[in-house]
């Protein structure tokens, strides 16, 4: 493993504890868009700039604008829970545990016999060209080959959008109610 990557592991790592003992939203909230940018430059060390673009874009940015938007409309610290959190903490370890035992399977990384390597790789590097008519492989396989794929992810952060638009416009108007009411009074 290079240097560099051990680094921004760690450095995912101990932000990923900071965050998780956060009491302060807003500081929680600057620790995860900061997670995200370490994320994204591990994905471009490791060649994948297309997901590093995607993480930045939507991690770091969209995310962290959105939660900073709902810290506003909330508050800025977090409320004490009423009972200790062992299920939510089992959950989490149990599914690390699967996560982790479902990659002794894979292949080591750069393998040049992994099945990705010997499916369609090959014809996409031979004919995107001709057969998509963009001298960019990268896009050929998004717009054309993975189409709907790449569709249904923007449906997705289409909906996710109007999700918390609607959430945020929700919480607008409950504001306004308790403006009234105080004027009322």
């Amino acid at each position: 493993m290079n240097i560099i990557d051990v680094v921004l592991l760690a450095m995912m790592v101990i932000t990923a504890l900071a965050v998780v003992r956060m009491r302060n939203l807003f500081a929680a909230v600057m620790l995860l868009g900061i997670f995200s940018l370490l994320s994204a430059s591990l994905y471009a060390l490791l060649d994948a700039v297309d997901v590093a673009f995607t993480e930045a874009a939507v991690g770091a940015g969209i995310s962290t604008v959105l939660m900073l938007g709902t810290l506003a409309l909330t508050g800025e610290r977090e409320k004490k829970p009423h009972r200790p959190a062992w299920l939510p903490l089992v959950v989490v370890v149990v599914t690390g545990a699967a996560l982790l035992y479902g990659t002794f399977d894979m292949p080591l990384y750069g393998d040049p016999n992994d099945p990705i390597h010997k499916h369609v790789a090959d014809r996409y590097i031979e004919r995107s060209g001709q057969e998509v008519g963009t001298p960019n492989i990268v896009t050929s396989v998004l717009a054309s080959y993975r189409g709907f794929d790449t569709l249904g992810e923007v449906t997705v952060i289409f909906t996710a959008g109007v999700g918390v638009l609607a959430l945020l416009g929700r919480g607008a108007l409950s504001r306004r109610r308790r403006l009234n009411k105080e004027d009322d009074r």
